[in-house]
């Protein structure tokens, strides 16, 4: 099974064990592939308990999925070995391409983990549609979705 992440780039409020408990029970439920992007801190957050967790539950894969190839080093740069970039996407304009590579993900996944805890912005409008396209979503944040 396969689950893709989607939450604000400034969740303040979301505590890493609480994260990492979650991930953990999807992995107890089958989940063994995981995809990510690379936009804020949610997903660094992510990352981070993805790389963790990899060394107790060797079997797992995530790969962090690039709406478009970095122009300059940042903070997401040691987990680059685990990236993809999707066929098709150096075609899109960059104005387009962190919704197209949402899309993407939602397409492949199975689930999908959030933290969502407003009613607008990206994070927000994808956890929507991956609910409407009958994925599993399960928010950390405030807010049904």
């Amino acid at each position: 099974m396969i689950c893709t992440f989607f939450g604000h780039g400034d969740c303040y409020n979301l505590e890493m064990n609480t994260l990492k408990y979650s991930i953990e029970k999807l992995i107890d439920n089958g989940v063994d592939m995981f995809y990510v992007g690379n936009q804020g801190r949610f997903d660094y957050m992510v990352l981070a308990c993805l790389s963790e967790l990899k060394n107790t539950f060797p079997h797992i894969s995530f790969s962090v999925v690039l709406a478009y190839l970095p122009k300059q080093k940042n903070k997401y740069d040691s987990y680059y070995v685990y990236s993809i970039y999707p066929d098709g996407f150096e075609t899109i304009h960059p104005k387009f391409a962190i919704e197209k590579r949402n899309q993407w993900m939602i397409e492949r996944a199975d689930c999908c983990l959030c933290y969502i805890d407003r009613t607008y912005g990206g994070a927000y409008k994808f956890a929507c549609l991956a609910k409407r396209k009958g994925l599993n979503v399960i928010n950390l944040g405030s807010i049904k979705i």
